[in-house]
């Protein structure tokens, strides 16, 4: 099968520009006037939960997307540009199957893998032979899917790879990420390349509306879709986008982490039994938009073209707790602060009203009353509250009164006290595990937080060394300092754990750098942030990394 670009379009000049703009990206990610128009900045920070769908010929072999590649021998990568597209035949694909459960579960757009670093292109090309049109399928799935999209009215974004492992292995280059040759910033062949892809992209299949770069080569492909596509919101390539985290600290500007349900990206036979679950997907959608981000998250497709049962089990759980609370997690932005321990917040954009997610509450049955304490809001007289989803007024199956079944509160002079019951019949089991949403309309701040920054740690024989620095004591005139850590389990595993240990508080009055030492195991990483505790809440530094060893 060949492997080499034949009858590639022009593209419009394209690649003259693209070698200058390589070297002339700002900091927002803009191309001298091009960029993100305010209005998409907006529509993210609105709509922050989408889909990912990671998907490549090597889902076949259950391996990692792409990086198989990397250090392998010639009779490997002969097989794969060879023999992969012989056998990659997912007869029963069918995009509307992704983009109705992407519709059920609330998300708001749906990006596709269009072409990962193998440089196998799941559309049909004129740039390369390696595409889905030479294999038994036969077929433009990028068609499929962007038709899908539409006919279901959810936002298309497609993810495009300008690193191409198949161009490389071409021209006679070891295929490899750092210092990927030949150079696709600077190489004019390899720009014009890229650029006639993405022109396809963005000439074939109507309206566009995010694209996510992954790689190097971010400045050329920006180029061409901002210019064919001004609309178009590009996310990695031109914002913040952290990788399988969410960050300590929230991002001042618009940002998008994208993460796996799992630990793989593409369809890993193996990792069945490492997925999270529905509800800490529903936690980090929470925290995601508590902290003003935007979550794409990613299901891999398997071989056949289906969803794996487990995660699509996964979703559908994400889907019942997204039906009733979705008020909380579209159209908000930031409260004054994230979360207070396990309670978390989120605010309605254009309205005095703060949604309050209450985490971790186990064995919470519909019919229980339980209180709650919290030190960031403070009622008016105008003050309304609501279970989101609940009338307020009847529990099924019992006698109560409304007065008995209503939410209350009570503004006291350690917080606002909130009564609450969860009410609403979602399961035939009487508890439910997802978080409990709360509704506070007309509501102020009850104080100006502080503000704390990490510095930096040092591991050494058994021992931590934190460093913070107080930067802000907010409205208070005096504060407790000190840290917070936890095991590091590693890149896509650091979301599976959320239990934080503290270190001994500290009393400060001034603003400045504060220390502490404490006692580890050897040879483990840790991640751990800088804590201030002020009389109403407490504020942290953002997620760092520290090994012992």
């Amino acid at each position: 099968m060949s492997l080499g670009t034949g009858g590639a379009m022009a593209a419009g000049g394209f690649e003259a520009d693209a070698i200058k703009a390589a070297n002339a990206v700002d900091q927002t990610g803009n191309i001298g006037e091009l960029g993100n128009k305010p209005e998409r900045i907006e529509w993210l920070r609105d709509n922050g939960f989408g889909m990912f769908l990671h998907w490549g010929v090597d889902a076949q072999l259950g391996s990692v997307i792409s990086h198989s590649m990397v250090s392998a021998d010639d009779a490997y990568l002969e097989r794969y540009f060879n023999e992969l597209p012989q056998t990659f035949y997912p007869k029963h694909w069918d995009a509307e199957t992704f983009v109705l459960l992407a519709k059920t579960a609330g998300m708001k757009y749906i990006a596709l893998t269009t072409k990962h670093h193998s440089g196998f292109c799941l559309w049909d090309t004129k740039t390369t032979g390696f595409n889905v049109m030479n294999t038994p399928y036969g077929k433009d799935i990028v068609r499929e899917f962007v038709d899908a999209c539409n006919k279901f009215d959810i936002d298309v974004g497609l993810y495009y790879s300008p690193e191409d492992f198949s161009y490389s292995h071409k021209r006679g280059f070891p295929i490899r990420r750092l210092a990927h040759k030949p150079n696709p910033e600077k190489d004019p062949e390899y720009i014009k390349y890229i650029q006639d892809q993405v022109t396809e992209l963005m000439t074939n299949y109507g309206d566009i509306d995010v694209f996510f770069i992954d790689g190097r080569g971010k400045a050329p492909t920006k180029e061409v879709v901002w210019t064919l596509q001004p609309d178009c919101m590009i996310t990695r390539g031109a914002i913040q986008s952290p990788e399988q985290t969410v960050p300590g600290l929230p991002p001042k500007e618009v940002w998008e982490t994208c993460m796996t349900l799992g630990t793989q990206w593409q369809y890993m036979p193996q990792q069945l039994d490492h997925l999270k679950d529905g509800n800490r997907v529903v936690e980090i959608l929470i925290e995601t938009r508590a902290k003003g981000g935007a979550l794409l998250l990613n299901l891999g497709p398997r071989p056949d073209g289906t969803i794996n049962e487990l995660q699509e089990d996964i979703m559908r759980e994400v889907a019942l707790w997204n039906f009733v609370n979705r008020e909380s997690v579209l159209g908000v932005r930031p409260w004054i602060v994230t979360n207070e321990g396990n309670i978390w917040f989120t605010k309605a954009k254009d309205e005095d009203t703060v949604y309050v997610f209450l985490t971790k509450q186990k064995d919470w049955y519909r019919k229980d009353r339980r209180e709650f304490v919290i030190g960031s809001v403070e009622v008016t007289d105008e003050t309304e509250i609501s279970v989101v989803g609940h009338n307020g007024k009847a529990i099924e199956y019992t006698k109560r009164t409304p007065e008995e079944v209503a939410p209350r509160f009570e503004q006291k002079e350690d917080g606002l006290h909130l009564s609450i019951i969860p009410g609403q019949r979602l399961l035939n089991h009487t508890d439910w595990r997802n978080p409990v949403v709360v509704k506070l309309s007309n509501v102020k701040p009850s104080c100006k937080p502080p503000l704390v920054m990490n510095g930096k740690a040092k591991g050494k024989k058994g021992t931590v060394t934190f460093n913070g620095e107080l930067m802000d004591l907010g409205d208070a005139e005096k504060v407790l300092v000190g840290f917070e850590y936890q095991e590091y389990l590693g890149f896509a595993e650091n979301m599976y754990n959320d239990e934080w240990f503290s270190t001994e508080l500290v009393e400060m009055t001034e603003l400045g750098a504060f220390t502490q030492t404490i006692e580890v195991p050897n040879d483990k990483s840790y991640q751990w942030r800088a804590v201030v505790k002020h009389p109403r809440v407490k504020m942290t530094g953002d997620h760092s990394k520290v090994s012992v060893r």
